[in-house]
């Protein structure tokens, strides 16, 4: 059998902003130099290098491929092992394999404090065969956890890559459900799930405790083309104690004129947070607790201290419903609010409860992309679609 190496070159990629040369490959990011340059913490640096919605796409008879590439696992002292990433093979749309790169990096975070050390590890390999003899697209999506210093392909028969622009561009921005926390593979994630549905270009800017409404994320989102541009906030302003509620309007004012700059006509869709308990009428910041043997998650703030200004789920499911409704819709008719509740609500918890009290299961992230599908993207929801 014929061996055709090819190296990982931009071209191949969808859904990055950007990438790092390395001196082993590619390592694709979710926010340009720039942004990173202003990232204050280590927290958002590791969830923006984590390749959430970033794929490989490329036309090929091939049916057997290899992917090398650099993974940088994660660890917590004191906390169950993490799962080796998932790569998701998708074969004209449709997911029919999947594989794990063994070794690479380990980065070894302290919870308390989010200091980590890193060690450097080898290159491993990715391998998927038996794929159909045919001309096919096929799309690699890296795993949504694992940032993946991206080296070569090897190949049965040539590949050339997916030029970008042929589908109609979807650019989301939210917190870890939006990133893929508790979803088992990548392209299980909700985002994911609605893009492949509908047949969007997905750039998922969801990065785990990192929607704060900072000006780096809506000066990218301002400079990226879009089709359709949503947003969904509030969790992490609440989880990190981040702001009060004097801040939060001026805020997401400040948030959307500046997308508003490069997207004056962009249906632009404001989604309020999913139901979590645990923030509905209790203020951050948020602590994990392993007491129960395994991650969980609880409030330690004080609902008395609301009257002060602290924010809470409902507080913000209330204000973000009235900036758009009474305070920009008169004059942006392309901007949308969508009540999280609607999304995941009390009902849905009763079934579908969050495993570790915050984040959904991959059960429930199906829900949420069949319910995004139907009030965003479906002709008889009366919302414009993309």
């Amino acid at each position: 059998m014929t061996t055709i190496t090819t190296p990982v070159t931009e071209d191949l990629l969808h859904g990055h902003l950007d990438v790092e040369r390395t001196s082993r490959g590619l390592l694709p990011h979710r926010l340009p130099a720039r942004a990173r340059r202003q990232i204050p913490d280590d927290q958002l640096a590791m969830a923006e290098s984590q390749p959430s919605g970033v794929r490989l796409a490329f036309r090929t008879h091939a049916t057997t491929i290899t992917l090398h590439a650099v993974p940088t696992k994660r660890a917590y002292p004191g906390a169950p092992n993490v799962p080796d990433g998932v790569y998701d093979l998708l074969v004209d749309g449709a997911l029919i394999a999947q594989a794990s790169v063994p070794g690479g990096n380990l980065r070894t975070v302290d919870l308390a404090t989010g200091r980590f050390d890193l060690t450097e590890g080898p290159v491993g390999s990715a391998t998927f065969t038996d794929l159909p003899a045919r001309d096919k697209t096929v799309e690699i999506w890296l795993p949504h956890t694992e940032p993946t210093e991206l080296i070569t392909l090897e190949t049965d028969a040539p590949l050339h890559a997916v030029p970008a622009g042929t589908r109609k561009r979807w650019v989301h921005h939210g917190s870890s459900i939006s990133h893929g926390s508790n979803a088992t593979h990548p392209s299980g994630t909700w985002p994911a799930l609605v893009a492949n549905r509908a047949g969007l270009d997905l750039v998922n800017l969801g990065f785990g405790g990192g929607a704060l409404l900072d000006p780096f994320t809506a000066r990218t989102i301002r400079d990226t083309p879009a089709d359709l541009i949503s947003l969904k906030l509030g969790i992490n302003l609440v989880n990190t104690d981040a702001m009060r509620l004097r801040a939060l309007t001026p805020a997401v004012h400040g948030f959307l004129d500046t997308i508003r700059d490069g997207h004056p006509s962009t249906p632009l869709f404001v989604v309020s947070p999913l139901l979590c308990p645990l923030h509905e009428d209790t203020p951050g910041p948020l602590a994990p607790d392993f007491s129960s043997g395994t991650l969980r998650y609880r409030a330690t703030g004080d609902p008395a201290e609301r009257a002060a200004g602290r924010l809470t789920l409902t507080v913000i499911r209330e204000h973000l419903a009235r900036i758009v409704a009474e305070r920009r819709a008169d004059g942006d008719l392309a901007l949308h609010h969508l009540d999280g509740l609607t999304l995941y609500g009390e009902p849905d918890h009763h079934t579908h409860p969050l495993p570790d009290g915050l984040h959904p299961s991959p059960e429930a992230h199906r829900l949420i992309a069949e319910r995004f599908t139907e009030l965003v993207l479906t002709p008889s929801a009366g919302a414009p679609a993309p």
